[in-house]
């Protein structure tokens, strides 16, 4: 799995797929390739192995890849169909929308079903693969399949049994006498319950919700099963329809969170059960028990279930049927007679239509419960697969794989009498021989280092060895072995190594089991429990056992056992050793030399070879064919051993064909190599680790049965080629075991060795770090740290990488301990980075990662870490950065180089050319004290460095904004006060480290010196070069903020200068502001902050040599090489003005203008042409000088462009003399003006890039202020004229109509009452003479009373001179008052934001107390008051339009007003309210219509004092009129006649009669005088009436005719005198 091979593992291809629906999801997930050339587990390097971040898929054709990658990360979301939302990919993906919207047609994020995408990535994988992903997918607790439906409904489903064979995992069952053994199987041949669940009919209950209530128990529900409440789990499934998948529960050994006490399988057909009966069957036969999820059945449903009830062993019915619709119900019956009609025990129908899917879980989980573990039958999933190939459904495991299994056991043969015995017979070469002349090789390496003879008695030795190794033949387990492995199918070799691993460490734990194993007690009653073929399907499992793909792993089944006892040992025993596979111990797992292990058979391999060199004619041509073999090996992912750990040897002559071997298969370019080594104890986690970094198998700990450095080859793909510079990864790995307790020196020694090997091969060391006891702690630890000095004496140190395998205070520190050893060693090639904010001084040479994981011991039912697919991704981005590293630190070694480097490391081991030797553990952990120590001082250091610069720090920002030049020397100050404290200090450190050295003797040598000396020096020039730098850092701050400070100012200047400008605009024009108009202001205020701002000064560089450059390229390009000398006047000092000499027209042109008027006009001509050019560069500069830009090149290109195209237009004949020296001016010019552009942007670019990179935070606050500003605006305009406003004019207006009617009646008395003004009234109108006005008075006395009450009060104010000045005096008061109370509000409020509603109806209650006014706060109501703002700054704004409002009022008051006007806008008009006192009761006389007078309230009869004549009126001389008429008019024929007494009684008593409510008497004859005003007034208009009311003319007496206008005064007062 390390490299992808060129030809995949299928050697077999499989024929396209029909075209139909689910041939179609393929194709839409992109797998339609793989239907014919399967995936195989190359295909993760691929997918996964290089991926550095978990990759979000775009569209379905990115699933499948994102399924595998997750899976292989363990992801809890690695089936999650879902793809990124359409928004994203049109933001990532280079595709139109169109094309994502034809990918994605129309659905939701969820593009498939997610259980079609596991069976559609099921489908398109071969079996190997197949395999990698049920293990994974296990440890995620997923389901996984069982039955795969085929892709072509017609063609039979597909029966999975090799997946299951890799699923391994532990569990403690609850047995009262062993409740704490820890027992381990394996998935397919472990002896367990089977459940099967299956629905009939509809309803509206999710089974797979149902089960995986029933998995999780008391504990959080989990996903096991894919369900329709899950993302994608709505949409129609188009593959899965007829998948069984299964779930694994596994006790943990805690009975009160165990759900069951035994492992139990549950298995879920998908589907209706009645589409897919083959399935339907095998689950009946096969099951321990099985479940049917009754819905609303059909007459073939009952049948169907019938059946199942005469398969199944036990059934349990669970009734979910709609109650409404009895004829549907289950077989028709009610739930009580359910049972007896089918048959079934009581208790085995469960009712659950109203029942929720936890009650439901929860009642099936009891039932269950109840039913183990005895009552239900044991059975293995191997049995499962024979009867599904009878029942003809095609098995996975075909002729290939029974082939290899075959080869396998034939491999064996001869095992079981023990692994020692078999190793000695077929596994010779790895005896003592091989330990003992690793041995004598070793000595003989010594004595040539020391310069002495080699020993005869070793020379025998050595040479017996070798005539012993030479007799060698090639043992019958090896011949068939290598045979197996030369074989040309792939298949069939993948095969046989997977099985021959499985198959050795089923061995294994056969060993490991007690003797007895009572699975043969269980045998009746399996026999039993099956249907009547399982016999003969048991007996052929039991008759192949030795030899056949059948291997069970917790049966060997006795043969002499009697039924009786098997009943009394089931009855006593329960099911104790049904579970009994191996005994897993927590402690640390040792390899046992008895144990036998694939890479036995591989070093077997190498060693054999390894003899052709020792006696060159006993290699057959097979032999000779072994390196070819072993790299095919090795590019297939199979671990190549390259150091034998048990006998502590190397076949160097071995590996060097093979590495030749690889080198031939490769391209030249091709070779280069980068090595990562994993180093850590033989029990630790690393082979899972490697496995879940780079899809790697190393063997894992407790299955290792060697010792050794094993080594996988990986191909980089391009990227990484590039950034690694190599083209190959070697992953080795190395186990130590320290602790061996048969011969704990020798291994001791032999740790050493492979550490100090690995560890001289890698460009990168990942130190694995596990819990485990301080004991053994301390010996790998010296193991590593040997490896690591001796290397570092070398010459040569990887870069270490440090691994926690969990979260523990042991891990943890004793990563640190190794952190620092690594730290110390690796100076050299130290990062001098910083590593985080807390520590700036610390070098990254090594990281820690912890990676809490799902590990060997871990069972399946433990969850995994949340966290752990994050660990793992950031584990192997810190590798492959560390790889990166070594490409700037040191070449990558071609594979000649990688083995001449192991041959020079070997041989520097062998002859232990080292100051430590293999033996050493003292050195290890003194150097690891003064690694500690050191880390200690350093700490002690850099706290006072830090202290140091906290001070240095607080000087600078001390420093007030200076000279730039002082500020620089201030900082050259402290720059030197820094090195020198850094100087002073470190040299403490030296003289505490060489009193540290000669304290301690062990470490009193010249390796250790160099080392903390080095560190020392690099202390010092590390911390120096980060304080200068951070001093700088800091200077450059301060500098900044400054001059940010500055900016802000500034800009806040300008905008505020401009919002004002805008507001002021605003509140004129009342006109809303867009955003866009608002940035335009904005870009305006910036640039010419821009402009005037001043810059720090600072170094910067010329632009005239550029200037030059790019005018001498385009003099070049014109061809005018003759004027170059032109430009050594470029830059200078230029003149005043451009000039135009003869000499820049041609001499044609000048002889033809130089008679008419010396060539004048044509230098005008010329002159003006350069006037235009020079006015457009002047105002091109003017335009680049306002960006927010530096100078560019483009600007001289543009202008020598725009040069050349005005000269082009122009007609004149001119000489190119004149095209430089323009050209030449205008540089000129342009290398000052530019240079101040570019003097301004040089001198502080990082400033500006960090205001210009916040210019829009900037830009949105001038908007933000605006908009509030001028909302605030906006709302105290609204109130100042919606309430203050009205408040104010009613103030002023409402006394002034009393004011006025008090006036006037204090000028005119006539106002005083009624009659005095009915009196004024009259003399009034006989003053006047004017016939219209008796007219009026007669016809329509309200109008006239108004009339004259209205020109009384125009005249008063017409004539009165008060007006103006009470006005404005009233202003002042109402605006003091006003003012007051919005100042009361303002205490406490300044820089607050308030709501300004509650505020403002503060303001009105106030007012209305102390300023004695009404307000009306209606308007307040509503949202538009509603607002958030400073309030000082609304209280401003306000106080602003009160004084526009006063000055406003005062000059309409001073102004000439009218009257008229004025009347109307008074609250209490003074004309209604005189007209008020002088109506009277407003009662008229009913026949003349005189007014009556009298002046008590309330008074019920009413009098008039002088009523009207009858001639005065209009009468209708047709008409019937009362014979009475008013005394007045009684004696008008007769004047001189008077009538009797008893005549006026009846007139009275007629009129009295008449008109009760009125007193009107006849006139008395003696008193003639009252009517003397009417009198006169007829007498002088009668003619008048007479044609006004079109009558005849009235008669008038003489008399009346007499009687003068003082006598009809007179006779007024007389009638109005008070009686």
């Amino acid at each position: 799995m390390s490299l992808k091979l060129t030809k995949r593992l299928s050697s077999k291809k499989k024929k396209p797929p029909k075209v139909n629906a689910q041939a179609e999801v393929l194709k839409k997930m992109g797998l339609e390739a793989f239907w014919t050339t399967s995936l195989d587990p190359a295909s993760i390097l691929d997918i996964s192995t290089w991926a550095l971040e978990n990759q979000e898929p775009m569209e379905p054709k990115d699933l499948p890849n994102a399924f595998l990658q997750r899976l292989w990360l363990l992801s809890p979301d690695a089936r999650s169909p879902c793809c990124k939302p359409l928004h994203d990919v049109l933001n990532n993906a280079n595709k139109s929308p169109e094309a994502i919207i034809n990918d994605f047609r129309g659905e939701s994020q969820s593009a498939i079903n997610p259980l079609d995408l596991v069976v559609a990535v099921f489908m398109s994988a071969n079996t190997f693969l197949q395999q990698e992903m049920t293990v994974r997918m296990l440890q995620c607790q997923f389901a996984v399949p069982l039955v795969l439906p085929n892709i072509d409904p017609e063609e039979p489903s597909r029966f999975l049994l090799w997946p299951l064979r890799g699923a391994v995992s532990q569990w403690r069952s609850h047995f009262p006498d062993n409740n704490s053994k820890i027992y381990e199987g394996d998935l397919a041949s472990t002896y367990m319950p089977v459940v099967s669940c299956v629905k009939l009919g509809h309803s509206g209950v999710s089974k797979s919700q149902v089960l995986n209530n029933v998995i999780s128990g008391l504990r959080s529900p989990c996903d096991t099963f894919l369900h329709r409440g899950m993302d994608g789990g709505q949409l129609p499934r188009r593959l899965s329809n007829g998948l069984v998948e299964i779930g694994w529960y596994l006790p943990t050994g805690d009975t009160t969170r165990d759900i069951f006490p035994v492992p139990v399988v549950i298995s879920n057909l998908r589907g209706d059960a009645s589409s897919h009966e083959k399935c339907l069957s095998l689950l009946c036969e096969v099951s321990s028990a099985v479940v049917v999820f009754c819905g609303d059945l059909r007459e073939k449903d009952k049948l169907i279930l019938a059946s199942c009830k005469n398969m199944a062993s036990k059934l349990i019915l669970i009734d979910l049927s709609d109650a409404e619709k009895n004829e549907n119900r289950v077989v028709g019956f009610a739930g009580p007679n359910l049972e007896e009609y089918m048959g079934v025990p009581r208790g085995s129908v469960l009712q659950g239509r109203d029942l929720s899917e936890e009650e439901l879980a929860n009642r099936l989980c009891d039932t269950l419960k109840d039913l183990l573990p005895d009552e239900l039958k044991h059975v293995t999933l191997e049995a499962a697969a024979k009867l599904a190939e009878a029942l003809g459904l095609n098995v996975d495991e075909g002729a290939a794989c029974e082939k290899a299994m075959a080869k396998v056991e034939a491999v064996l043969r001869g095992l079981d009498e023990g692994s020692a015995q078999f190793r000695e017979k077929q596994l010779p070469l790895q005896g003592p021989s091989w330990s003992k002349l690793a041995e004598i090789e070793k000595e003989e390496s010594k004595r040539r280092k020391e310069g002495k003879e080699i020993d005869l008695q070793l020379q025998k030795e050595k040479k017996d060895i070798l005539v012993e190794l030479s007799s060698y033949k090639m043992t019958p387990a090896m011949k068939i072995f290598t045979d197996a492995l030369f074989t040309t199918d792939t298949v069939e070799r993948t095969y046989f190594l997977s099985w021959m691993k499985l198959r050795l460490w089923l061995k294994q734990i056969e060993k490991l089991n007690s003797p007895q194993d009572l699975f043969t007690n269980l045998q009746t009653e399996m026999k039993d429990g099956m249907p009547e073929h399982y016999d003969e399907l048991q007996n052929g499992i039991n008759d192949d056992l030795g030899d056949s793909d059948s291997f069970c792993t917790d049966s060997t089944f006795e043969e002499e056992t009697t039924e009786e006892q098997q009943v009394s040992e089931q009855q006593q025993m329960c099911l104790d050793v049904s579970f009994d596979q191996v005994a897993s111990c927590s402690q640390p797992f040792e390899p046992d030399p008895s144990m036998l292990g694939l890479e036995h058979f591989l070093r077997e391999m190498g060693l054999i070879f390894e003899l052709t060199h020792i006696s060159p004619g006993s290699g057959s041509h097979n032999v000779l064919r072994l390196p070819s073999l072993a790299t095919d090996l090795l590019l297939y992912g199979i671990p190549l051993e390259l150091m034998d750990g048990d006998a502590s040897n190397i076949p160097i002559r071995w590996l060097g064909c093979v590495f030749a071997e690889l080198k031939r298969r490769l391209p030249q370019e091709h070779c280069r190599t980068r090595v990562l080594t994993n180093l850590g104890v033989h029990h630790d986690r690393s082979a899972e680790v490697l496995s879940a970094l780079f899809g790697v198998k190393f063997p894992d700990g407790r299955k290792r049965a060697t010792r050794g450095v094993y080594m996988v080859a990986l191909c980089l793909p391009d990227n990484l080629r590039k950034d690694m510079e190599c083209d190959f990864l070697f992953l080795i790995d190395v186990g130590l075991c320290s602790m061996s307790l048969d011969n704990k020196i020798n291994m001791l020694i032999h740790d050493n060795e492979m550490a100090t090997v690995a560890t001289g091969l890698s460009d990168v060391l990942m130190q694995s770090i596990s819990s485990h006891d301080g004991t053994e702690f301390e010996a790998n630890f010296t193991v590593i740290v040997n490896a690591l000095l001796r290397i570092k004496e070398c010459g040569s140190m990887p870069i270490c990488q440090l691994l926690a395998q969990d979260e523990s205070i042991n891990s943890l520190l004793q990563a640190s301990q190794l952190r620092r050893v690594s730290d110390m060693l690796q100076t050299e090639i130290g990062d001098r980075g910083t590593s985080n904010a807390n520590n700036h001084y610390a070098k990254t040479t090594s990281s820690i990662t912890c990676v809490k994981g799902p590990w060997y011991n871990m069972s399946l039912s433990e969850p995994i870490d949340t966290q752990y697919s994050k660990a793992v991704l950031k584990l192997k981005q810190n590798l492959l950065g560390a790889l990166k590293k070594c490409a700037a630190n040191s070449e990558a070694k071609s594979l000649p180089e990688f083995m001449s480097r192991l041959c020079a490391v070997w041989d520097t081991v062998k002859a232990e050319s080292f100051s430590i030797g293999m033996h050493n553990t003292d050195i290890a952990l003194a150097f690891s004290l003064l690694c500690t120590e050191f880390s200690q001082w350093e700490n002690t250091f850099l706290e006072h460095i830090e202290s140091w610069l906290n001070g240095a720090r607080r000087k600078i920002f001390a420093a007030k904004a200076v000279d730039a030049s002082i500020q620089n020397d201030h900082l050259s100050e402290l720059k030197d006060e820094a090195r020198e404290e850094v100087k002073t200090d470190v040299d403490k450190l030296r003289s505490k480290g060489e009193a540290y050295l000669m304290k301690e003797n062990i470490l009193n040598m010249n390796t250790f010196r160099p080392i903390l000396m080095s560190n020392m020096d690099d202390l010092q020039k590390r911390v120096t070069e980060e304080i200068i730098e951070r001093l700088g850092t800091v200077n450059e701050s301060h500098c900044s903020l400054t001059q940010l400070e500055k900016y802000e100012v500034l800009l806040e200047k300008e905008q505020e200068s401009t919002l004002h400008t805008l507001l002021e605009n605003s509140k004129s024009t009342k006109v809303l502001l867009q955003d866009t108009e608002l940035e335009e202001e904005f870009e305006g205020a910036w640039s010419k902050t821009l402009s005037n701002f001043d810059f720090r000064p600072s170094e910067t560089d010329d632009i005239t040599a550029t200037v030059t450059d790019i005018l001498k390229e385009n003099l070049i390009s014109r061809g005018l090489h003759k004027h170059m000398k032109k430009l050594e006047v470029n830059g200078q000092k230029q003149r005043a003005s451009f000039q135009v000499y003869d000499e820049h027209f041609g001499y044609r042109s000048r002889l033809k203008h130089m008679f008419e008027d010396n060539n004048r006009q044509q230098r005008l001509e010329a002159q003006q042409v350069a006037c235009n050019i020079i006015e457009e560069y002047n105002q091109f500069v003017a335009d680049k000088s306002i960006l927010p830009a530096d100078f560019s090149d483009s600007y001289i290109t543009t202008l020598l462009d725009n040069v050349e195209k005005a000269l082009k237009e122009t007609s004149m004949e001119i000489r190119s003399a004149f095209e430089v020296e323009l050209k030449v001016y205008l540089c000129s010019a342009a290398c000052q003006d530019f240079q101040k552009l570019h003097d301004r942007y040089a001198k502080d670019s990082e400033f500006l890039t960090g205001i210009t990179a916040a210019k829009s935070t900037y830009m949105a606050e001038f908007i933000y202020q605006f908009r509030k500003r001028d909302q605030c605006q906006r709302v105290a305009q609204a109130f100042t004229s919606m309430i203050i406003k009205p408040t104010v004019l009613d103030y002023i207006y409402r006394p002034l109509g009393m004011c006025i009617v008090e006036e006037i009646q204090a000028k005119a008395q006539q106002y005083q009452s009624p009659r005095a003004f009915h009196q004024s009234l009259l003399e009034e109108l006989i003053e006047e003479d004017c016939f219209e006005s008796f007219l009026e008075y007669l016809l329509s006395y309200e109008n006239i009373r108004v009339r004259k009450i209205q020109e009384t009060v125009v005249a008063h104010l017409s004539e009165s001179t008060r007006l103006n000045k009470w006005r404005q005096q009233r202003l002042g008061e109402i605006i003091g008052k006003t003012a007051a109370a919005v100042s009361q509000v303002t205490e406490g409020t300044n820089g607050v934001l308030s709501d300004t509603k509650p505020l403002l109806e503060i303001v009105c209650l106030t007012l209305e107390r102390d300023g004695d006014v009404n307000v009306s706060r209606a308007s307040l109501d509503g949202p538009f008051f509603s607002i958030t703002t400073e309030w000082d700054r609304f209280v401003t704004c306000l106080m602003e339009l009160l004084a526009v409002m006063r000055l406003d009022l005062a000059q309409e008051f001073s102004q000439n007003v009218d009257i008229t006007q004025l009347l109307q806008c008074l609250p209490i008009q003074p004309q209604c309210f005189l007209l008020s006192r002088v109506r009277g009761c407003d009662q008229q006389c009913p026949l003349c219509g005189a007014p009556c007078e009298l002046n008590e309230m309330g008074h019920e009869v009413h009098r008039a004092l002088l009523h009207r004549p009858k001639d005065m009126l209009p009468h209708d001389s047709g008409s019937l009129s009362c014979p009475l008429s008013c005394p007045e008019s009684m004696t008008e024929d007769n004047p001189g006649m008077s009538k009797d007494t008893e005549d006026m009684s009846v007139a009275r008593r007629v009129l009295h009669s008449l008109y009760p409510d009125w007193i009107i008497s006849p006139a008395d004859p003696n008193s003639q005088m009252p009517s003397a005003y009417w009198r006169y007034v007829l007498a002088r208009f009668s003619e008048r009436f007479a044609k006004e009311y079109k009558q005849g003319p009235t008669k008038i007496p003489e008399e009346w005719k007499k009687i003068t206008k003082e006598e009809a005064l007179y006779s007024l007062k007389e009638a109005f005198l008070p009686e």
